[in-house]
């Protein structure tokens, strides 16, 4: 949706003489907002607390392990909700780029009416480096962050709140 601002009047051309403008927003910062009736204005702690429902999610501190041909990069998920559906209000969980790969086929055959997006591509040369890690690091953020915001899979997915909270989540338990 895009904004489109209203065209000027064709009034005088003094600003002095012309009409007052104001805003489509005006109303709900003026003092005569005009009331639907049956409706009240908003307080002002409505107006700052907590969401009735939130999810928050953030995949941060990769920690490489491992030497040689074993070695593998895994990342920290935080996750803080007040979601029904999860079982801990506050969680951080440990998961490898293997676990993800394994989490998506499962919500794929789990979710058959919702679109799972792409993780972000393989790394074949320099995965270790510093860039590659945080470049994989924020495409895994904004995989997690489309997938845990579908209302479907929010409420709907046993691999969802799993993956998420988990700490002994196995990948060939989902298979």
């Amino acid at each position: 949706m895009s904004f489109m601002p209203a065209p000027l009047p064709q009034g005088p051309s003094s600003p002095s003489q012309a009409a007052p403008q104001h805003s489509p927003f005006a109303r709900a910062f003026s003092g005569d907002i005009a009331r639907v009736p049956g409706t009240r204005a908003q307080t002002f702690d409505e107006m700052y607390a907590a969401p009735e429902s939130f999810l928050e999610l953030e995949v941060r501190n990769p920690q490489t392990h491992g030497v040689g041909r074993k070695q593998y990069t895994d990342y920290e998920i935080v996750c803080m909700t007040n979601i029904p559906a999860f079982k801990l209000r506050h969680s951080i969980v440990r998961r490898r780029y293997s676990d993800f790969e394994a989490f998506r086929d499962t919500l794929e055959r789990e979710s058959t009416r919702v679109n799972i997006p792409p993780l972000p591509g393989k790394v074949f040369t320099n995965r270790f480096t510093e860039d590659v890690i945080d470049q994989r690091r924020e495409g895994l953020q904004r995989f997690l962050e489309i997938v845990a915001g579908h209302p479907l899979l929010q409420t709907g997915s046993k691999v969802l709140c799993a993956f998420l909270q988990d700490p002994q989540w196995d990948k060939s338990s989902w298979a």
